[in-house]
């Protein structure tokens, strides 16, 4: 019944998004700053941020919200392709990764073949690694 009454209040409303979630770990990070800190500033400006994911959360101006999404993962795309990126060459032992001389991409060959010829897939650049 009460999930109900949260589904029907919702409806309607723009809800969660990843600029959500970034303002959420900014307003944990000042928060936590200011119990360490005691510095008051901190605790107002992540209370602001705090109104701020509500006010989004729900907003029913669903259009300007998906902007201010879109703009976020504009900005801050790169550097979420880049973490995820370095995650994953972390985690992969099996394989090396190169970035192609030529237009940047990224190539990843087996791990322990010795020396090799690295022919890119985007532009077709050959070149010598040692895998």
């Amino acid at each position: 019944m009460i999930r109900n009454a949260i589904q029907r209040f919702m409806y309607g409303r723009y809800g969660n998004d990843q600029l959500n979630l970034f303002l959420i770990g900014a307003y944990l990070l000042l928060y936590l700053l200011y119990a360490f800190t005691r510095f008051v500033p901190l605790y107002w400006l992540s209370l602001v941020l705090l109104f701020v994911v509500l006010f989004r959360l729900l907003s029913r101006n669903l259009p300007r919200r998906r902007e201010e999404n879109a703009k976020f993962m504009r900005s801050a795309g790169p550097i979420l392709q880049w973490l995820r990126l370095q995650r994953t060459i972390h985690k992969d032992k099996e394989h090396r990764y190169f970035k192609c001389p030529n237009c940047g991409q990224q190539l990843r060959v087996p791990r322990g073949k010795g020396r090799i010829t690295v022919t890119c897939r985007g532009c077709g650049a050959s070149f010598q690694e040692k895998s």
